[in-house]
């Protein structure tokens, strides 16, 4: 479970960099397609973790009269992410 939490951070890491960013559905929908089963309880803890320590912002955004919370990746965040396709890479050559 460890592992895939990890491989599950990369990923919200990975969709945060994009240019619209994420939030908690979508990102739990996400996850879904790509057969992790992912609860809120498990997903908002790690989304604030993230953020505290300096991986993702968030700003809040009215959708539909309803606040969204969207997360996007920061600089470090960014840089993080680019060095562990390095190591993401070189590992699934090597199990794959």
């Amino acid at each position: 479970r460890k592992i895939l939490m990890g491989f599950i951070r990369v990923h919200i890491l990975h969709h945060a960099a994009e240019k619209d960013g994420i939030y908690g559905v979508w990102m739990i929908k996400e996850l879904e397609r790509h057969g992790y089963s992912i609860s809120p309880g498990t997903l908002y803890p790690i989304l604030h973790e993230m953020e505290t320590k300096g991986l993702l912002r968030v700003k809040k955004v009215k959708v539909n009269g309803k606040i969204r919370k969207v997360y996007r990746a920061t600089k470090k965040g960014t840089v993080t992410l680019n060095g562990l396709k390095d190591y993401i890479s070189e590992l699934s050559e090597e199990v794959v």
